[in-house]
């Protein structure tokens, strides 16, 4: 077989395995993975040009908001979002937002369903815990409380974890009743500096708070020193909260 000829069936035989794997998982309504900017991962996307783009001109503060489009519809400026990076946890929030305001399972001018979009972020991203978390937020205002403790369960074991995660985590599970795991993800979220108070206060309200016990790290080089548990930096991306604070 000539060089050029097993170019060809390599580069035919990836198309059609980044086509298999965009498409799985995916009902024909929720269309394909494929787009013609992306799409990226959200997370990795921090502070690169492609993010900024779109943030730019599609998912401005208005979009974010739910006031007005810049270039169109607030759906339509959601969908092109969250084309381009499938899983932007804020974008899929506002998504989520949107349908639940209008009442509607479509928003108008939005390429597909809330949980189309939901699902897209999931098959393109499984690994990423937040997407989880919206997702089984989600399915908690849609009644679906036995699925939603499923999804949250997946992202409970993600170890993507981290403390915007953690924190949307254990509000989830308080608005499923589920006290004894959102105290759990609060003292997680706030050990590792989380900054807004809501979920905390959300439980004290409850009589569910309690101080988290103290935590040491043992310094194996030296047995006899310890030191409390470093408290990981914030991320530079602003975080993403299931729901608003009181």
């Amino acid at each position: 077989m000539k060089m050029r000829e097993l170019w060809f069936y390599i580069a035919a035989g990836c198309a059609l395995a980044g086509s298999a794997l965009a498409q799985q998982g995916l009902p024909p309504e929720c269309g394909s993975l494929r787009s013609s900017f992306g799409p990226y991962d959200y997370r990795a996307s921090i502070g690169t040009s492609e993010l900024n783009v779109v943030e730019s001109f599609h998912f401005t503060s208005n979009v974010e908001s739910l006031r007005k489009g810049n270039t169109g519809p607030v759906g339509g400026e959601l969908s092109y979002t969250l084309r381009a990076f499938p899983n932007h946890h804020r974008a899929l929030l506002s998504m989520v937002r949107l349908g639940s305001n209008l009442k509607v399972p479509k928003a108008p001018g939005a390429s597909h369903s809330v949980q189309c979009f939901l699902m897209r972020a999931e098959t393109f991203q499984p690994g990423d815990a937040m997407v989880k978390v919206i997702f089984g937020h989600y399915l908690l205002k849609q009644g679906q409380r036995a699925l939603a403790l499923e999804k949250l369960a997946e992202a409970d074991v993600s170890e993507s974890k981290n403390a915007n995660a953690a924190y949307n985590l254990g509000l989830a599970y308080y608005d499923a009743g589920e006290f004894g795991k959102a105290l759990e993800n609060a003292h997680t979220a706030y050990r590792l500096g989380f900054p807004l108070p809501g979920l905390r206060d959300k439980l004290k309200r409850a009589g569910k708070w309690r101080d988290a016990p103290s935590v040491v790290v043992v310094d194996k080089s030296n047995p006899e020193e310890s030191a409390t548990t470093p408290i990981a930096a914030p991320s530079a991306s602003p975080p993403a909260v299931v729901d608003k604070e009181d």
